[in-house]
Formats: C-alpha cells, structure tokens, sequence
C-alpha cells in the first residue's frame, strides 16, 4: 500500500515537473527579454577584463568597508544578508565565533552528560562540513573528479 501511494504522489510530482518546464520553455524566453531591457542601465558595455577587474574589486572594497562599519547598523541595505541577522558586521562575528569554540569547549569538557541526540547533531554537522569539504575540491578541480586539468 505504501509503495503504491508512494508511486503515486511520484508520478504527480513528475507531471508537475513537467508541467514547470513546459512554463518556463513558454514563458522563460519573454521573462528573460523584459528583465534585460528593464535593467539594461546596468550592464557594461563592451565587457573588458579591466572593467570586470574594476568592478570586482569596487564590490569586494565596499563590502569590507560596509562590514567594518558599526555606525550604519540601522540603515540596512543591498549587504544586509553579509552583514548576518544582527548587523553587526565582521567585528560581531568574530566574538559570536569565540562564544561558539567556548560553547564547544564546555560540551566537550562535560561530554560524559551528553545525549545521544547532541552526539548525533554533531556527528551529522561534521560529515556536512567533510561534504562541502568534498564538494569545493570537486569545484576547484573544474567539476572533475579524477584530478586538476593541467
């Protein structure tokens, strides 16, 4: 009986899929010509590899310029989600990192209390941090698995 439900709720999320792709093949191609014409004052034109230089290094200074600012917590914008929740910027950051490692250290001190739920909590974040671990070498390998292109 579950296999059979499970078989159904499948297919109906098959022909949604479907259903999805067949929207944006329709509509895709028209989103995508209005997003462009509407924004258009933002795209540079010819696209030089000194402009992009330019422009990465504008965005990379401004953020750190807007992290280390303390004065502008109130006035949230475009950073707000590298700013994190609190506005704090890196400085707040920073300590939030020291209280988590003291936090760590006084759980691993009082191991003998743990539950097995914590055990278990921790022992899943360390193998999603050996799974992003994996995953950035696969990325810095240009996406293969068997080694770096040379």
């Amino acid at each position: 009986m579950a296999a059979a439900a499970a078989g159904s709720k499948l297919a109906q999320l098959q022909s949604k899929a479907c259903e999805a792709t067949r929207f944006v093949a329709k509509h895709g191609g028209a989103y995508h010509k209005t997003l462009m014409e509407k924004n258009k004052h933002y795209v540079v034109d010819p696209p030089t590899i000194q402009k992009c230089q330019e422009l990465s290094k504008q965005l990379f200074y401004t953020r750190l310029a807007r992290f280390s600012d303390q004065t502008d917590v109130n006035n949230m914008g475009y950073c707000d989600a590298l700013r994190g929740f609190n506005g704090e910027g890196l400085p707040g950051r920073y300590e939030a990192f020291w209280k988590e490692l003291d936090s760590a250290k006084l759980l691993w001190k009082n191991r003998s209390s743990l539950k097995v739920e914590d055990a278990g909590v921790a022992a899943l974040f360390g193998i999603e941090l050996y799974a992003w671990s994996c995953l950035g070498e696969v990325v810095g390998r240009g996406f293969t698995l068997t080694g770096y292109h040379v």
